[in-house]
């Protein structure tokens, strides 16, 4: 199941990408960039990196709130989206297409980096070590890896067996945030994690934070 799952997910972000920004919504009853946005209150700047932006819906927010913005994605569809979004919104374009095991920024370079429902790779080892290596020494990695419906309405609960048939459905425990923790910890970061309730579901975020004494 899920090697059918990481095809399926494969083909939705790179040749079905047109489909992402309707689909993104559906499944998440409209809640899918309010999700996304809830790394902006934790960003500092004025140099901040996108790890897998998408459609570019983060890239525009971050411009409008004032920031240096960048984006890194491997997937061409979706570099094609995020630079026709940021062109129809008049600011300007910073996106790179590759991977976040080799980020293509000198050491020290940037304030933040934020990803948002990023997939396995976010907490490589390789990916975490590339974080930290472009990251000032005061600079922080804000993560919003999932979210929980917990409302009760009936377009709710059908969002919640979708997630839970995709395997995107995880249970809010210590535990769980406790491994982004551990992983992160391991990697040379300070660790705080945070819940955010947006219209009746609960959103993660980890904010970490370069660890000087991790040297």
């Amino acid at each position: 199941m899920q090697k059918i799952l990481r095809i399926f997910f494969h083909h939705f972000y790179h040749g079905l990408a047109w489909t992402y920004d309707f689909v993104a919504a559906l499944v998440s009853v409209g809640r899918w960039q309010p999700w996304g946005f809830a790394v902006l209150p934790h960003i500092r700047g004025p140099r901040v990196l996108e790890i897998g932006f998408g459609p570019g819906h983060l890239q525009v927010e971050l411009n409008r709130s004032g920031f240096h913005a960048f984006g890194l994605d491997e997937s061409r569809q979706m570099t094609r989206q995020a630079r026709a979004n940021l062109t129809r919104s008049g600011f300007p374009v910073a996106l790179s297409r590759g991977y976040a095991q080799f980020l293509p920024f000198v050491d020290g370079s940037l304030d933040s980096v934020a990803a948002t429902f990023p997939s396995e790779y976010i907490s490589d080892s390789l990916t975490l070590a590339e974080i930290r290596r472009v990251l000032k020494p005061s600079g922080r990695l804000v993560l919003v890896p999932v979210a929980w419906i917990w409302g009760k309405s009936l377009t709710d609960r059908c969002a919640k067996w979708l997630f839970r048939i995709t395997g995107q459905s995880w249970e809010l425990t210590d535990a769980f945030a406790g491994r982004f923790k551990s992983r992160f910890t391991e990697a040379g970061f300070r660790v705080e994690i945070i819940h955010a309730e947006i219209r009746h579901s609960t959103v993660l975020i980890i904010v970490a934070t370069v660890n000087n004494r991790a040297q």
